[in-house]
């Protein structure tokens, strides 16, 4: 089973680094139909999210991003593509810093 890891450093803060991973987990649970939970804590927060062929969490800190993913089946054979175009939005979410509207980061072909 194909395991998918980024993980990438910011400057953020807890409260900024939350929104950004609040407005990234309810696009996902809207656009890709995955169960999503999101926990916070006082120095990170912790989301998971599934659905057939793919499972995974999402760790959010003051200073980090960590993204574990595992695929199966179908989604298996496109860990690739899946994994770059992940790399990519979590890019595009850091350096826009959570300050545009909601619908920017839907982008339906990144899964």
């Amino acid at each position: 089973m194909p395991e998918i890891h980024i993980e990438r450093s910011h400057q953020l803060g807890i409260e900024a680094a939350r929104t950004i991973a609040r407005k990234w987990v309810r696009q996902v649970e809207r656009d890709y139909g995955l169960d999503c939970s999101y926990e916070e804590g006082p120095a990170r927060d912790l989301g998971h999210f599934s659905r057939t062929g793919i499972e995974g969490s999402v760790e959010v800190s003051g200073d980090t991003f960590r993204l574990q993913a595992t695929l199966t089946g179908l989604f298996g054979g496109f860990s690739g593509p899946i994994e770059q175009r992940l790399r990519q939005k979590l890019d595009d979410l850091l350096s826009r810093r959570g300050d545009e509207d909601e619908n920017a980061y839907n982008d339906n072909d990144w899964l």
